[in-house]
């Protein structure tokens, strides 16, 4: 017979056998079997290898006591872990499985390993709670394979563009086509939707992907939010040519031009340092030659913050600039922005219980801010989310990523410590 959960002290968690580190870690180290790549891990969505995959964290999910484990319609593996009464709500957690190209064995990866040990760790003591759990495997984060990305996370959103059906990838395959051959009923995507009436929240445990928590010392950290980002191009024309008859009064060397606007995109993430980071990642040289002066250039442009009037302000400031630096160097330059994704700032309540937790586990209180995206975002203004990171060392998406699995425990420890807060929370009073 199931028991309705007590309320446990939170240190207590880490005495679970599901909730080890090392056990944890060996999940991912056999996860991460299943490649397209033979000797690197690359599972791109909807690829056989994450097939293989989906097959083993589904056995996972059954052995932890999941029931109902299935593929969505988008290739996601969802399974259920009822609640002690019949017309409970859900939490959702998880994370995703797909990957980039080389990529580590953490990213996305460690959220579902984590929520299934914490599933398994209620399982195990025959614990259910006043709400459901469902534990998400999502297919698609990463968004390397096709144009398009989140579909999984978007379909539970309920935000699912059908028009991303359509997207082909570089064999010419749809992203329908793949889906069909991965066995995923990609005509029930829209029942994907969970109501907001009947859900809880979503909430995500993922490697940090930066050096914050290992520079302050601290395994876990509490997201305060993900950053919404501005991402497009700018396009330089100057005038070509030769390189030794030009003079330099009548150049309009288009690179010259680049270059002194991305001295500009530093500079102004530089006068924001503490909320706003501003990138450029590429640069290409049209017809570039050792012996021309470029006439064309076009370099890349990613601007995030927390606060999109910050980063929207940001935005014009480096289209001031560049207009400016354009009008004197007698080029022309025009900044397209064609990605534009608000913040998504995390639920207060499930972010201060999660904050409790931590803490209770007798560990530093860390908040944070999440300059990459997660599968978290789409639930903006939709469900309550919360994030909580673990701290990673090499960054993230190369194979040198790593979380100790001291660390991973401690992650785990604090998601079941939050899954059994939450249900203390819903009781009624003594």
């Amino acid at each position: 017979m199931n028991k309705v959960c007590p309320v446990p002290q939170a240190a207590a968690a880490p005495t679970l056998a599901p909730l080890d580190g090392d056990t944890i870690t060996a999940r991912l180290k056999e996860l991460a079997a299943f490649t397209d790549v033979p000797g690197e891990l690359t599972r791109l969505t909807l690829t056989p290898a994450h097939k293989r995959a989906a097959a083993q964290v589904s056995f996972w999910m059954r052995e932890a006591g999941l029931t109902q484990v299935h593929m969505d319609g988008t290739g996601a593996i969802v399974g259920r872990y009822p609640a002690d009464r019949a017309d409970a709500r859900t939490l959702l957690i998880g994370s995703h499985i797909d990957t980039v190209r080389n990529a580590g064995i953490y990213d996305g990866n460690l959220g579902v390993m984590t929520a299934i040990a914490a599933v398994e760790a209620l399982h195990s003591q025959g614990v259910r709670l006043p709400f459901a759990i469902e534990v998400a495997a999502f297919a698609d984060e990463e968004g390397v394979r096709f144009l398009s990305t989140l579909t999984s996370s978007r379909a539970m959103a309920g935000t699912f563009d059908a028009r991303s059906l359509d997207d082909v990838d570089q064999s010419g395959i749809s992203r329908m086509e793949a889906l069909r051959s991965f066995g995923a009923p990609a005509d029930r995507i829209a029942q994907c939707r969970r109501d907001p009436a009947d859900t809880l929240g979503y909430v995500e445990v993922h490697i940090e992907q930066g050096p914050v928590l290992e520079t302050a010392g601290a395994p876990l950290g509490i997201v305060t939010g993900i950053a919404g980002a501005s991402r497009g191009h700018v396009r330089i024309r100057g005038e070509a040519g030769h390189s030794g008859t030009l003079p330099m009064p009548m150049r309009h060397d288009a690179l010259a031009a680049a270059a002194e606007m991305i001295l500009a995109v530093e500079a102004r993430g530089a006068a924001d340092a503490d909320a706003l980071v501003a990138t450029v990642g590429t640069l290409l040289i049209a017809g570039g030659a050792v012996n021309v002066v470029p006439g064309e250039v076009q370099f890349s442009l990613d601007v995030r913050a927390l606060n999109d009037e910050l980063r929207h302000r940001a935005v014009a400031d480096i289209r001031a600039a560049a207009a400016a630096i354009a009008a004197r160097r007698g080029v022309s330059a025009v900044v397209d922005i064609g990605h534009d994704v608000p913040a998504a700032l995390c639920h207060g309540p499930l972010k201060e219980r999660m904050a409790q937790v931590v803490e209770g586990l007798g560990l530093p209180v860390v908040r944070l801010p999440s300059g990459a995206g997660h599968d978290a975002m789409v639930f903006r203004d939709i469900l309550p989310m919360a994030m909580l990171f673990v701290r990673s060392r090499n960054g993230s998406h190369n194979p040198r990523e790593y979380a100790a699995p001291a660390d991973i425990g401690l992650a785990a420890a604090a998601l079941y410590a939050f899954l059994l807060k939450t249900a203390a929370e819903m009781a009624p009073p003594a």
